[in-house]
């Protein structure tokens, strides 16, 4: 049977957002990836050359290999061979790979060939770093030479182009000549016209009730007749627009939080262009500092609980951390890190100086421009899982001409930003020296950084499947506060981890204790039906003050609204 639109649309929804476990640290090998591009990374380098060395010194591992091939490659020709894909293995499910004699034979080559360049790295014994990234070069390659990928091969591929008269090849090579067209020059992993930022998505009720030249900040609508008087401020990342954890109604997060009574509030970043080129950590911090006051003007409070999601969590922290330094920790009732990776620590020393040639050039490239394209950013993940992200779309989008799935996770992804060159610099010498770590290597508003002296209440949740920000790592984040730390493992990976409606399809994991290792968290960990959301809301209630009566506009004296939300700088291109 040939792959049906369902099946792609559900395969989008549980592994689009998982990447490869990345070679390098993974904020600073995506930045420096975005500005010198992603192709870089699948010609061979000197990881390529380490193995072919270590190889070369193990003929007889080699010659074992490569004779048990040929062995297969006789019974592939003999048809008597028995090699065949992987149980789930969506892109050869069409019985014509089975029932064809010679489908099934190009099958098998490809298989047992596929197999034995991974069984030849694992046999290269390389140091982790290098074994990354040869296996992320070959599994690109393997990916791209797949028989699924070729029209005149694909079974599916052909039936579609007999049944439709060949309009399916047609409207295969428009999507693709579209595709080419602009960037990212990745096939198109969803059907844009069914979403509209205000109406399908983003569409929690509330109004923008400040505005600067760097954020909006959203103020959302009560839904309960009382609410807590400490409001929550979200960080959403700089690389995204900010209504990830404001989707459709029902996928919610923002909407499941109102809907609890907690009085929420989330920035919306501008869209920066050259102009902006010298916004840094500093002005992202001072920005959120900004949302902070007004969010508690407006609640007539002088705390409230500081949120922030991936590299919006990285910011988040350095603010708690300089009101920690300036004496005004007090002005938290708490902290909350989603997805959000401090501890970069992937590798040693050698590593990290052979990654500064790149670096350099990647924020000299991205400082000629004035920004780093959010497009290039897209195709860098894309590439990270090229049979999900790249070739599952290559073959429904170009081979049967269908269009991509409509899935709001994915229409989110591809709504990109810029991301402004200091900042991106900034970022990249966070990661590279790892300076989060250590008291005072980092700095921000001229304040040296210590998240030890952040005792507060802190939050952290992660995905279990996340390869861009490793559960493993964000766990560290409860060895570098100061306070007690309440970390939950979601399913699923990154913002798919956010995107956790309490349907009862989810789980999450708690473990009151917070040992040093992961592993052992995990091990004494439980396991929760369900999602994560309403843990979270009650963690909140705990520390969101007296309840009050819901006001009855927004806004407040000197911050009146401005216009409904989701905003303007939302739809920013």
């Amino acid at each position: 049977m040939s792959r049906q639109p369902e099946d792609l649309e559900d395969l989008a929804e549980d592994r689009a957002k998982d990447g490869v476990e990345d070679w390098a640290v993974p904020l600073d090998a995506l930045l420096v990836d975005a500005a010198l591009g992603p192709l870089r990374r699948f010609a061979p380098d000197s990881s390529t050359a380490r193995l072919a060395g270590r190889l070369a010194r193990r003929p007889r591992a080699v010659g074992r290999r490569l004779g048990a091939l040929a062995t297969e490659l006789r019974r592939v020709g003999a048809g008597t061979s028995d090699v065949g894909p992987a149980p789930g293995d969506r892109r050869f499910a069409d019985p014509g790979w089975s029932q064809n004699p010679l489908l099934r034979r190009v099958l098998q080559t490809y298989l047992a060939a596929s197999r034995t360049v991974t069984d030849l790295i694992a046999d290269g014994e390389l140091e982790w770093r290098d074994d990354q990234r040869v296996r992320l070069l070959a599994e690109n390659l393997v990916q791209a030479l797949a028989p699924s990928n070729v029209p005149v091969l694909n079974p599916a591929s052909a039936k579609a182009g007999i049944d439709s008269g060949g309009l399916s090849l047609v409207r295969g090579a428009r999507n693709l000549i579209h595709d080419m067209a602009q960037a990212p020059r990745v096939p198109a992993m969803v059907d844009g016209s069914a979403f509209a930022v205000g109406e399908t998505v983003a569409a929690t009720p509330g109004a923008v009730v400040l505005r600067t030249d760097v954020f909006e900040l959203i103020q959302y609508a009560p839904r309960t007749p009382t609410v807590r008087e400490t409001p929550m401020l979200l960080v959403p990342p700089m690389i995204n627009k900010f209504y990830a954890v404001d989707l459709a109604p029902g996928r919610s997060w923002m909407e499941h939080l109102v809907q609890s009574g907690q009085q929420t509030f989330v920035m919306s970043w501008r869209n920066p262009d050259a102009r902006h080129a010298e916004w840094g950590l500093d002005v992202y911090a001072r920005a959120v500092l900004d949302a902070l006051d007004a969010a508690a003007r407006i609640c007539g409070t002088e705390r409230a609980v500081l949120a922030g999601v991936c590299a919006g969590g990285i910011i988040a922290s350095l603010v708690a951390a300089y009101l920690a330094a300036t004496g005004e920790l007090d002005r938290l009732a708490g902290l909350v890190l989603a997805v959000t990776l401090l501890d970069q620590r992937q590798a040693g020393a050698p590593v990290a100086l052979a990654d500064r040639r790149l670096a350099a050039a990647a924020t000299a490239r991205s400082r000629r421009q004035g920004y780093l394209d959010g497009r290039v950013l897209a195709e860098v993940f894309a590439w990270l899982r090229p049979g999900d992200l790249v070739w599952n779309y290559w073959v429904n989008n170009y081979l049967l001409g269908r269009p991509p799935p409509a899935f709001d996770v994915l229409f989110w992804n591809a709504d990109t930003t810029r991301m402004p060159a200091r900042l991106h610099a900034d970022f990249v010498d966070l990661a590279l020296d790892n300076r989060l770590v250590s008291p005072g290597r980092a700095s921000v508003l001229g304040v040296p950084v210590d998240l030890g002296a952040i005792d507060l209440d802190a939050y952290v949740v992660a995905g279990v499947s996340d390869h861009i920000t490793p559960w493993q790592n964000c766990y560290r984040t409860v060895g570098l506060l100061g306070g007690d730390t309440r970390f939950v493992l979601s399913s699923s990976g990154h913002i798919a981890a956010l995107v956790n409606p309490p349907n009862g399809k989810g789980v999450f994991r708690v473990n009151p204790a917070n040992p040093e290792d992961a592993q052992e968290w995990l091990r004494g960990a439980t396991t929760e039906q369900g999602s994560w959301w309403p843990d979270f809301a009650d963690w909140l209630g705990k520390r969101g003050g007296a309840d009050k009566k819901a006001p009855a506009k927004l806004g407040a004296r000197g911050l009146a609204p401005l216009i409904e939300a989701p905003g303007t700088y939302v739809f920013d291109r």
